[in-house]
């Protein structure tokens, strides 16, 4: 229980109530709930229960995919692709190849952040030519200056980046934006990238509120439609010949983090993931620490079955590396250290000793080299094993 905290409250004298509501969800799917007579029976329910939550199972579509660019780097090719997601969407994404391949290899989805910039999705975390100023700040802050799926293209991994719903590729299209919504952001015309971006970003931010309304009203939910996508990135992962279609992983910061646990959590084609700055017990968030998160992560009667590190343990044993940052304000040390117990519970109930690895750095919200460097080392060690 964490009802003795201390006001005031976010949600003021609310927060008790949602406190007690919160503490007393069965979260009867866990793996820890009860004795499951068979591993993948458990797997089965859990990630039924969890489609039918996210609510989003459009029409498939066939990929129809197209390279649109090709752009030779220092030790492998970036090509610039597009594929169908659903009837009304496509989306593009960058696939990285190695130089020298002679024989698939393993691949890794790489999982872009929030951090309140729509304007751009894949080029966040991997490198671009003449990126404005806005772009390089972010990555900077949030990276050390480094993309890292560059990185894990340079070690030998196939990656791809895709753009997701309301990011890059498939961010709004203000020429179909009522104008009342436009009317105060002047500098979406400006001549400067910069001012134009940072427009751009402040005006889809404001937007969440009415975009999570629209989708909750139709009877969808935000992360249904993203972790389609990314599910959608591995069927088209699988169309590539270079791909060693059993050393598929997965790796994300902050919203990309979000959306790796639930990769790795609902799709058994991966085999390996990295969850960072995104791993929390729910319950334990509820004491003012929901204020700077976006609408993006809700899903009505999770809790009911399934807190967010039952959701990632639904692919145990596979490997799995949790990095959270001490010095992180959307969470509390609590809820990470919780989540992280949780995890290496289950975990252990598995019997898979050592394939759960967590550590908390002594830092802000980010992803910096050290960070990087521990994550590719996991990947590689646990896609590159000969088979």
């Amino acid at each position: 229980m964490t009802l003795a905290q201390d006001g005031p409250f976010d949600v003021a004298q609310f927060y008790p109530m949602l406190q007690d509501h919160a503490d007393k969800q069965s979260v009867s799917l866990s793996y820890l709930s009860q004795d499951w007579p068979e591993l993948e029976q458990w797997r089965i329910l859990g990630r039924a229960k969890m489609q039918e939550l996210l609510a989003f199972r459009p029409e498939p579509v066939p990929l129809n995919p197209r390279i649109l660019e090709t752009t030779h780097k220092d030790g492998y090719t970036r090509y610039l692709v597009s594929y169908s997601i659903t009837p009304f969407r496509s989306t593009e994404a960058f696939l990285l190849v190695p130089d020298g391949l002679t024989k698939p290899a393993p691949a890794v989805i790489a999982l872009h952040d929030h951090s309140g910039f729509y304007y751009y999705g894949k080029e966040k975390i991997a490198e671009t030519e003449g990126y404005p100023q806005v772009l390089s700040d972010l990555i900077n802050r949030m990276y050390e200056g480094r993309p890292y799926a560059d990185e894990l293209a340079r070690r030998g991994f196939v990656v791809l980046c895709p753009d997701v719903f309301y990011f890059g590729s498939q961010r709004m299209d203000m020429d179909q934006l009522t104008d009342r919504f436009k009317r105060d952001f002047p500098d979406l015309s400006s001549d400067d990238p910069n001012a134009h971006i940072r427009a751009f970003n402040a005006l889809s931010s404001q937007h969440e509120n009415i975009m999570a309304r629209y989708i909750f009203a139709s009877g969808s939910t935000w992360p249904g439609i993203m972790f389609y996508d990314d599910r959608v990135s591995v069927d088209y992962l699988l169309t590539r010949p270079e791909v060693d279609p059993d050393r598929i992983g997965c790796m994300g910061l902050s919203l990309g983090g979000f959306r790796s646990a639930h990769l790795f959590g609902l799709d058994p084609r991966i085999k390996a993931g990295v969850v960072a700055g995104w791993m929390t017990s729910y319950p334990r968030q509820m004491h003012n620490h929901y204020k700077h998160h976006t609408w993006m992560i809700y899903v009505p009667r999770q809790l009911e079955f399934l807190d967010l590190p039952d959701v990632a343990s639904l692919n145990a044993p596979n490997p799995l590396m949790v990095i959270n940052c001490r010095q992180d304000n959307l969470y509390t040390i609590e809820a990470m250290e919780t989540a992280a117990a949780k995890l290496n519970a289950i975990y252990d109930k598995t019997g898979a000793d050592g394939h759960f690895y967590t550590k908390m750095y002594d830092v802000p919200h980010r992803l910096d080299i050290e960070m990087q460097n521990d994550a590719l080392a996991w990947l590689e060690k646990w896609l590159k094993m000969e088979k």
